[in-house]
């Protein structure tokens, strides 16, 4: 069953990508208190992921603290030491929050997987975006296959 607004947070064990390595976090912890802006894509150093979505919500983080955001968090289904070279890559540390959900716990829980076996990439999470208040998704925008529209950082801010 896929995760609906008014819906609580479910709590998985996930890895958060840090200077000093991978640092075990439940997504209650990360997800669960103030306002937070989540997305998820396919997959770090992706094209869309990387030209696009990625570096969305980075130049706009200003913009979201403005609208009274806590916290940006990005995360997908790869390990913590490449969310973490992904976002040296793209500037995104200090701004963005990078979540590891290495084995895709988080994108069941939430029921929003996809099947990237056709692209060599296995079981993934889809891309999407929410708002969280206190654990609770006031706001959910799941894109549909191959698009980049609703999670977008310019999307999110409109409904903010």
């Amino acid at each position: 069953m896929t995760i609906s607004v008014s819906d609580k947070i479910p709590n998985a064990t996930v890895m958060m990508a840090t200077e000093e390595g991978p640092n075990q976090v439940q997504t209650s912890d990360v997800l669960g208190g103030g306002k937070v802006a989540l997305f998820s894509l396919p997959g770090a150093f992706t094209p869309t992921c990387s030209a696009k979505h990625l570096p969305g919500f980075v130049t706009k983080a200003d913009a979201f603290k403005a609208k009274g955001v806590d916290k940006i968090v990005c995360m997908s289904v790869n390990d913590a030491f490449v969310m973490n070279a992904w976002a040296k890559d793209q500037n995104a540390g200090g701004v963005v929050e990078m979540l590891a959900d290495g084995n895709g716990d988080f994108a069941r829980a939430l029921g929003l997987t996809m099947d990237g076996t056709g692209f060599g990439m296995g079981e993934r999470a889809q891309r999407f975006s929410m708002v969280i208040e206190d654990g609770v998704v006031t706001h959910l925008n799941i894109e549909e296959p191959g698009a980049f529209d609703v999670s977008s950082a310019e999307y999110m801010l409109e409904q903010l």
